[in-house]
């Protein structure tokens, strides 16, 4: 099933277009720049939606949802917010259609023009804030901790599955505080939540940084985030967590009273990871014969493939698939026995190979008689003997699933620090960009004109400033002037 797939050394793109499709995760719809998001792709996400949830419920958030329309007054509302949006909104101009003329079909009425357009919307601060206004009046109100899961509209002209679509899925948090030492620390803790369950979980590993002003988040007035690297040597950013300052709660008057009386601002983050994950997932881990997916965000952790050619060895290897299962899934492993007659062993081997299944566990007659088992590692392609008698079964995949996890969490770390390299001239620079990529750890003049002129002469940008740099004085690699420390390029998703 799996063969032909595009290798990844020869068209990375085409093997990632091809791979979405073919391992079932999405396809494009009928909808210019939209997705359809397939059962086993949705799935995937349901998982990463699950453990995200949890992981925002522990730091004390809760899920509240906001209108998907937002007057454009509100957007005018904050000048570097809609500057930074304008361009990719969508916008509701009518809401009624009728009957046309001489079979021309259905028509926007032009009677029912809305008084003011709605924008769909593109991220829901100015929505929220103009809400938060009603919510919050004094100290005892704060901190306001709200997560909203959702779909946005983006108007992207060049699209391509999870990575960039017109309309995407993802969750947003805002915050408001009393104090800016609060919101900041809030703005942290986020990015450390994403940080943790990308490794954790997506077996991914991020560079936490800070983003420059010219990548800054429109309306903040900071933004960390977790950049990662794909295995063409392109990074992709992989989460963003803003400190919003007062400018949001300026723009829709949104006051408290402090303990002492008197009236300020409230201080506000937003935060948020979409189905980009997804692109990352794939991108990050899988190789030139399918998906290699994490045992932590597997929809199926293990699979069984019974191979016979009687009835009654059917049967008997059925009896003892079922076994295994119980064991299995007593312990939360997610386990499909695929007894279908309808495809053979071998198409089914290549089936879940494409697909990801982190085990695959064979049993015939001669394993029955043997009292073994083949299991089969997806990340590793590797296969091996097992004796039922000679370990729990549970505790001998749990284990395997964690190594897989491990491993293939150590791959990728090892890929990103092989292509993490340090420069100190423009030659330099310009060499390894075109001939290695990767990470390029530079010292840079902290003008936003350099880093104009940087992306203007190489498509690189600066992925982040990384939160863990030693302060180092050196000097700019494209103009020579002081530096206070290195930064990451990258040529960027």
């Amino acid at each position: 099933m799996s063969k032909g797939l595009p290798k990844r050394s020869e068209d990375y793109s085409l093997w990632y277009n091809e791979l979405v499709k073919r391992a079932d995760l999405a396809e494009n719809s009928a909808v210019r720049g939209c997705m359809v998001i397939k059962p086993y792709g949705y799935s995937i996400w349901e998982k990463m939606q699950a453990e995200l949830d949890r992981m925002f419920k522990e730091t004390g958030h809760t899920n509240a949802y906001f209108p998907l329309f937002i007057p454009k007054s509100y957007l005018s509302k904050e000048a570097s917010h809609v500057e930074g949006f304008a361009k990719e909104c969508a916008v509701v101009t009518h809401y009624r259609l009728k009957n046309g003329e001489n079979g021309e079909g259905v028509i926007v009425d032009p009677d029912a023009k809305l008084e003011e357009e709605l924008i769909v919307r593109p991220t829901s601060e100015t929505v929220i804030w103009s809400t938060y206004k009603n919510w919050i009046q004094s100290y005892r109100d704060l901190p306001l901790l709200v997560n909203q899961w959702a779909n946005v509209v983006r108007w992207e002209m060049r699209t391509r599955l999870f990575l960039r679509t017109a309309e995407f899925l993802w969750q947003e948090g805002h915050t408001a505080h009393a104090t800016a030492k609060e919101a900041e620390a809030e703005t942290l803790q986020m990015m450390n939540v994403y940080a943790t369950f990308a490794e954790d979980f997506m077996a991914l590993p991020v560079v936490r940084g800070r983003k420059s002003a010219n990548e800054r988040f429109a309306g903040a007035d900071d933004t960390l985030c977790i950049e990662a690297m794909m295995q063409d040597g392109k990074a992709l950013q992989a989460g963003t967590s803003h400190f919003l300052g007062q400018n949001f709660a300026k723009a829709f008057d949104v006051k408290f009273a402090a303990k002492d009386g008197k009236l300020d601002y409230v201080w506000g983050t937003s935060w948020g990871v979409s189905t980009r994950l997804m692109g990352a997932l794939i991108m990050a881990h899988s190789d030139d014969n399918g998906l290699v997916l994490p045992p932590k965000l597997a929809p199926i952790q293990v699979v069984i493939v019974p191979i016979y050619r009687k009835e009654e060895e059917f049967d008997a290897i059925s009896e003892k698939a079922n076994e295994i299962m119980a064991e299995l899934r007593k312990v939360g492993i997610s386990v499909k026995y695929d007894n279908r007659d309808t495809h053979k062993p071998g198409w089914k081997f290549a089936e879940y190979e494409l697909k990801g299944v982190p085990l695959r566990i064979a049993i015939g007659p001669r394993d029955l008689e043997n009292g073994t088992i083949e299991i089969a590692r997806r990340d590793n392609l590797t296969k091996s003997q097992f004796e039922l008698s000679s370990q729990p079964i549970a505790e001998k995949i749990s284990g395997m699933l964690e190594e897989i996890q491990e491993a293939i969490y150590k791959k990728a770390f090892d890929f990103r620090e092989e292509k993490t390299t340090e420069v100190n001239t423009w030659e330099e620079f310009k060499d390894v960009l075109e001939n290695k990529g990767g990470f390029i750890s530079a010292h840079w003049d902290g003008t936003p004109e350099t880093e104009d002129k940087i992306k203007e002469l190489t498509k690189a940008t600066i992925r982040c400033i990384p939160l863990a740099r030693k302060e180092e004085e050196g000097t700019c690699v494209l103009t020579g002037k002081p530096s206070e420390g290195r930064v990451y390029f990258a040529k960027a998703y």
